[in-house]
C-alpha cells in the first residue's frame, strides 16, 4: 500500500498544482489515515475534511462518548490508522514510553505497550523534560501496518536511543528491533554521545528507509550534533547516517524532516565556536542515501549566520515547508522560518548556498518555534504559524500568523494575518476539497489550553474555543492535534480529548 500512498499522499506541492477535486482524492487515503506528523511526507498540516465548513465549525464541541486516560506528558502527535482488515486505532505515545493503541470512538485502550524506563533528567547534561522518552512523532509503514518510533530508554543504568518497530494490531515488538543507535553508528566508526542527543523531531519514511532525526537538550549544553539516521525497514542492521560537521547545529524542529518524495530537507540550529560555516543555521538537502554534496545547490543558510549562532536564533526552530506555485518564477520553492522572526524563501532547485535566498522578510516580532501548515489558495499559497505576527493588519495582532507566498518572478512574502491563538501549539488547516472552506485550527497550548478554529483567508474566528465542557488540561507546547472524519483529536498531558461537530 505505501507505493500508492507515496503517490496519493501527497505533498504542498503538488497541492497547489491540482483542481479542487484532485485535490481531495490525492490527499486522502482511502481509509483517511493519518500515518505521520502533518498527515503527508512534507508534514503541510493540510487534511481533507469533507463535512467541516465554515458553518459546521461553529458547533464544534467536545465528543461526550470519547473518554481516554493516559499516563503522560504527551509531546508526540496522535496518528491514526485503520487497516483494511480490522478496526481503525488511534495511537498516542508518552514521555512514560508508554504507547496507546486506542478505539477512535470510546478512547478505551485496545493495547498498550511499556518500551522500557524513560531516562530521568538527572542522568542528562540538560533539558527540559523530565522523565524523557517519547518526544519525537512517529511514523507508521502502511504496506506493513508497523508503527516506528524512538524512545530514550534507561538501559543498564545508562540513557540509549533505541529505534523500535511495533505492530499497530497489539503493539508488540517487532523481530530483530529495537535497534541501538549508539551501537549502530560505532559500527560505522561514527560517535553518537546518546545522553547529549534529544530526539524531538518527527520521523519520516521514504521508500523503504526510515529516517530519524536528533538535536541536542533545552540549554544547548554538552557536545552534540545535528544528526540524521537512516534505518533500512527491510534490515535494520542496515544504517546510514548524515552528521553536522560543527558542533551543535541540531535537527529539533517538531515537524522534524520533509521530504518531497526525491530527497529529504532539514533546518539545522545554531553551532558553537564555528568560525567557518559548518552545516548550522541552514536549510539542508540530503539524498535518499543520506548524501549531501556541500554545494550551494544544496544547502541555504542566512548571510548573518555567525549572528544568529551567537544569539541562538536558529533557523531550525521550525522545520522547511515545500511549496509549488505555478505561475511562480521559480515555481518549485522552500519557505524556511526563524527564530530570527524572518521568513526565508528560497529556489528548490538551487537553495542557495550562504545568503542566497530569493526573498526574506520579517513576518514576526518574535522567535518562530512550531511545526507550520501550508494550503493553497486561488492567488497563492499560504503557510501559517505559531508566533507573534509582524507587519499584522491594522487592529490584528496575535501569537497565530499566515504569510501569503505570491506569483512572480521572484515571488513575494507578506503577512497576509494575524490571529490569537492564546498559547504555542502548531497549526493545522483543514478543507473540504482541498482547497475549500479552509479553517486553521491551533491549540493554546501551555496558555489557555483551548482549541480554536479561524478562517484561513482571513483570520476570522470561527471556533473560539467553546464551553466549559470544551476545557482542556495541560497541552504541552509545539503540540499539534489531527482530523480524521467527524474528529478532531488532541492529545494533552493525561487525557486524550475528541471534537466532533
Amino acid at each position: 500500500m505505501t507505493g500508492a500512498f507515496l503517490a496519493l499522499a501527497v505533498t504542498i506541492a503538488s497541492l497547489l498544482a491540482l483542481s479542487p477535486q484532485a485535490l481531495a482524492a490525492s490527499n486522502e487515503s482511502p481509509a483517511g489515515e493519518v500515518p505521520q506528523h502533518h498527515r503527508d511526507l512534507a508534514h503541510s498540516g493540510l487534511y481533507v475534511t469533507p463535512e467541516l465548513t465554515w458553518e459546521t465549525a461553529r458547533h464544534l464541541h467536545r465528543d461526550p462518548r470519547f473518554q481516554a486516560r493516559l499516563d503522560g506528558p504527551v509531546y508526540a502527535q496522535p496518528l491514526y490508522w485503520s487497516p483494511a482488515d480490522g478496526k481503525p486505532v488511534l495511537i498516542v505515545a508518552t514521555e512514560q514510553n508508554l504507547v496507546y493503541g486506542l478505539d477512535p470512538d470510546t478512547g478505551n485502550v485496545i493495547w498498550k505497550k511499556s518500551l522500557g524506563p524513560p531516562v530521568p533528567s538527572s542522568a542528562l547534561p540538560c533539558g527540559n523534560i523530565d522523565p524523557l522518552g517519547i518526544t519525537g512523532t512517529p511514523v507508521i509503514d502502511q504496506r506493513s501496518g508497523t508503527l516506528y518510533l524512538d524512545a530514550m530508554v534507561w538501559v543498564n543504568r545508562r540513557p540509549a536511543h533505541e529505534i523500535f518497530a511495533l505492530s499497530t494490531k497489539d503493539g508488540s515488538v517487532l523481530p530483530r528491533w529495537p535497534v541501538d543507535v549508539a551501537a549502530a553508528l560505532q559500527a560505522h566508526g561514527k560517535t553518537f554521545l546518546a545522553q547529549n542527543q534529544n530526539e524531538r523531531g518527527a520521523l519520516t519514511i521514504v521508500g523503504d528507509r526510515l529516517y530519524v532525526p536528533y538535536g541536542g537538550h533545552f540549554g544547548d549544553c554538552a557536545t552534540y550534533h545535528g544528526w540524521v539516521v537512516g534505518v533500512s525497514l527491510r534490515d535494520p542492521t542496515q544504517v546510514s547516517n548524515w552528521s553536522t560537521r560543527g558542533r551543535g547545529g541540531g535537527i529539533w524542529a517538531p515537524g522534524g524532516i520533509v521530504s518531497d518524495g526525491k530527497a529529504l530537507y532539514a533546518s539545522t540550529g545554531n553551532t558553537m565556536g564555528a568560525r567557518n560555516w559548518a552545516d548550522g543555521e541552514a536549510v539542508i538537502r540530503l539524498g535518499l542515501d543520506l548524501s549531501h554534496s556541500q554545494k550551494p545547490e544544496d544547502f541555504f543558510a542566512p548571510a548573518n549566520w555567525r549572528e544568529l549562532d551567537d544569539e541562538d536564533l536558529d533557523l531550525g526552530g521550525a522545520n522547511p515547508v515545500l511549496v509549488t506555485l505555478p505561475g511562480a518564477t521559480p515555481s518549485d520553492l522552500v519557505l524556511a522560518l526563524g527564530k530570527d522572526g524572518k521568513a526565508y524563501l528560497l529556489d528548490r532547485r538551487r537553495l542557495g548556498g550562504i545568503g542566497g535566498a530569493l526573498a526574506a522578510k520579517t513576518v514576526a516580532d518574535g522567535p518562530i518555534r512550531t511545526a507550520p501548515a501550508a494550503f493553497p489558495g486561488a492567488d497563492g499559497a499560504y503557510v501559517v504559524f505559531q508566533g507573534s505576527g509582524a507587519g499584522c493588519p491594522a487592529g490584528h495582532g496575535g501569537d497565530l500568523t499566515a504569510v501569503k507566498i505570491s506569483r512572480g518572478a521572484p515571488p513575494a512574502l507578506a503577512v497576509i494575518w494575524c490571529a490569537r491563538e492564546h498559547g504555542r501549539g502548531s497549526p493545522i488547516v483543514t478543507t473540504t476539497n482541498g482547497e475549500a472552506n479552509p479553517i486553521v485550527w491551533a491549540v493554546g497550548a501551555e496558555g489557555d489550553n483551548r482549541l480554536r478554529g479561524f478562517r484561513g483567508d482571513t483570520g476570522a474566528v470561527i471556533f473560539n474555543g467553546g464551553g466549559s465542557a470544551d476545557a482542556m488540561s495541560l497541552v504541552r507546547r509545539f503540540t499539534t492535534l489531527i482530523a480524521v472524519g467527524r474528529h478532531l483529536y488532541v492529545a494533552g498531558d493525561t487525557s486524550v480529548y475528541a471534537f466532533t461537530y
